[in-house]
C-alpha cells in the first residue's frame, strides 16, 4: 500500500540562502519536518512530504521588480502544494536597499493573497536581535550603530523599523509596542484590530525574548501572510499541534560526514572578520582572495586550487575575501560596488566547484551572497536540515554529482569567533 504524503502546512519564501537554512533550522527545532529547496523544484509538479517547505531565493539585492516576480512565482507554487500559511523571510538585521526589497515584496504578497494585514518582525533574541519601541538592536547596539552601517550592499543606517519600512511601501505601517506584547496573545490580537481600524496594514512588533515570540505565534495563527526573520518561526509549530522536538534529534537527519573540510568566506561583517582572524591566528591554512587581482584578470581560481592541493586533508582550508570596512571602501571605489561583489562571488563559487572535485565534502560558507553563488554553482536544488551549530546556522546535506556533501550556510553576522572550528567539531563528534 502506498503511504500518504503529509500535506504541507507552512510555505516559506526566503530572500537569501543563509536565511532559508536559518528559518528551516528553527522550524525543525520546533518539531516541524521541513524541506528546503533552492528555488522552485525543477519538477514543479512534485509533491513534497513535509510539514513545512522553505524555498530559498537570491532576491535580497536584485531589482525590486525581479524580486517581486520571483516571490510571486514561489507563492503560486506553494499554493499548489496546499500550504495553509505563507511566511516571507528576510534578514534579522532587516537588510534592504533604499528601494526595497522588503516593502515591495510584502505589498505584492498581500495583494496576491487578498489580505489586508500582516506583521513585520525580524527579531531573533537567541541571535541577539531584539526590537524595542520599534528600534532594532544588534546585541546592545542600535542597528544603526552596529557593523551593518558599513555593509557593502545593504548598509543599514536607521534602526527605526517603522520608518525604514514606511519608506518602502505606500501601506500604513504601525507598531505593537512591548507593553502590549508582554501581556500575551489576546492583547496582541486586540492591538491588531485597533491598528487595522486606524488604517494600518503592516505592524512592526517589539520582541525581547522567546516568550514574546510564543505569544506572537499564537496571535498570528490565522494570519494568511507572516513576514519576519527566522525568530517568529519558534512560535508557530504548536499552532498545528506539533510539539517541541528533541534538540539533538536533528543529528540523525544527516548521514555520517566524510571527506575533506573547507571554508569559503565572502562576508565582510564584523562577526565574519572576527572568525577569519581567529582561524588565521590558530595557524590554519588560509588563502586570501584579492579583488584587485581578480579585476586584472589573474587566474585566482587556479592559484587557489593549486595551493589547496598542498594542504588538503591536513586541516580545514579557509578561502576568504573578508576585509575591514576601509579596505572594502577602497575596493569599491576602484572597481565598483557591483563589479567587486560579483567578482568575489563568482570566484568563490568556482573554487567551491573545484574543491568538491578534489575531495572536499564538508563546506562552511560565510555570507548570504556568497552562499547563494556557491549553491547555484554546485547545482544544488534541495537540502536536508541537520544539527544546529549556532543560533540561526544548522548543518545541511545535499547531493552534488552523485556525492553527498555537508554544507553550513552562515549569515555573515552570526556565530562567535570560534565558529569555524566549532562547526566541524559539531558535525564530526
Amino acid at each position: 500500500m502506498t503511504s500518504l504524503l503529509r500535506k504541507p502546512l507552512l510555505g516559506c519564501i526566503a530572500d537569501d540562502f543563509t536565511g532559508a537554512t536559518d528559518l528551516a533550522n528553527n522550524l525543525v527545532r520546533g518539531g516541524m519536518s521541513t524541506v528546503q529547496t533552492i528555488g522552485i523544484p525543477r519538477d514543479s509538479k512534485v509533491l513534497l512530504d513535509a510539514d513545512a517547505i522553505v524555498v530559498a531565493l537570491k532576491s535580497r539585492t536584485i531589482s525590486k521588480d525581479d524580486a517581486i516576480t520571483q516571490s510571486l512565482e514561489v507563492l503560486s507554487w506553494l499554493q499548489s502544494q496546499g500550504v495553509q500559511q505563507i511566511y516571507f523571510k528576510y534578514c534579522s538585521t532587516f537588510d534592504s536597499t533604499k528601494e526595497g526589497n522588503i516593502g515591495p515584496v510584502i505589498d505584492a504578497l498581500l495583494t496576491a493573497l487578498n489580505s489586508k494585514f500582516t506583521i513585520a518582525c525580524p527579531a531573533f533574541p537567541e541571535a541577539a536581535r531584539t526590537i524595542y519601541r520599534g528600534h532594532l538592536f544588534v546585541g546592545n547596539e542600535l542597528l544603526s550603530d552596529s557593523g551593518m552601517k558599513n555593509h557593502p550592499l545593504t548598509p543599514m543606517t536607521d534602526s527605526n523599523l517603522v520608518r525604514v519600512l514606511q519608506s518602502q511601501t505606500n501601506r500604513k505601517v504601525g507598531l505593537v509596542d512591548y507593553e502590549t506584547i508582554s501581556k500575551g496573545a489576546e492583547a496582541i490580537s486586540s492591538k491588531f484590530s485597533s491598528l487595522q481600524s486606524e488604517g494600518v496594514e503592516i505592524a512592526v512588533l517589539d520582541v525581547l525574548s522567546n516568550q514574546d515570540l510564543h505569544f506572537i505565534g499564537s496571535a498570528i495563527a490565522n494570519m494568511p501572510l507572516i513576514t519576519a526573520g527566522s525568530g517568529v518561526a519558534i512560535g508557530l509549530p504548536r499552532n498545528w499541534g506539533l510539539g517541541q522536538s528533541n534538540e539533538a534529534s536533528s543529528d540523525g537527519f544527516l548521514k555520517q560526514a566524510k571527506g575533506y573540510q573547507a571554508i569559503l568566506a565572502g562576508s565582510c561583517s564584523l562577526a565574519t572578520n572576527s572568525q577569519v582572524d581567529h582561524f588565521r591566528k590558530a595557524g590554519n591554512p588560509c588563502f586570501c582572495i584579492d579583488p584587485f587581482a581578480l579585476d586584472t584578470g589573474e587566474d585566482v581560481v587556479r592559484q587557489a586550487i593549486t595551493w589547496a592541493q598542498s594542504f588538503i586533508g591536513q586541516r580545514p582550508l579557509l578561502f576568504y575575501a573578508t576585509a575591514q570596512p576601509e579596505e572594502v571602501a577602497q575596493v569599491q571605489t576602484k572597481i565598483g560596488i557591483d563589479r567587486a561583489g560579483l567578482l568575489v562571488e563568482m570566484t568563490l563559487a568556482q573554487i567551491a566547484v573545484q574543491l568538491v572535485e578534489i575531495g572536499i565534502r564538508q563546506l562552511v560558507i560565510a555570507g548570504g551572497e556568497t552562499s547563494g553563488a556557491v549553491i547555484k554553482a554546485l547545482k544544488i536544488d534541495q537540502m536536508n536540515i541537520g544539527p544546529q551549530i549556532a543560533p540561526g546556522v544548522p548543518w545541511t546535506s545535499a547531493v552534488v554529482n552523485g556525492e553527498q556533501i555537508h554544507i553550513a550556510l552562515k549569515s555573515g553576522n552570526f556565530g562567535g569567533a570560534d565558529f569555524f572550528e566549532n562547526a566541524f567539531r559539531r558535525l564530526n563528534d
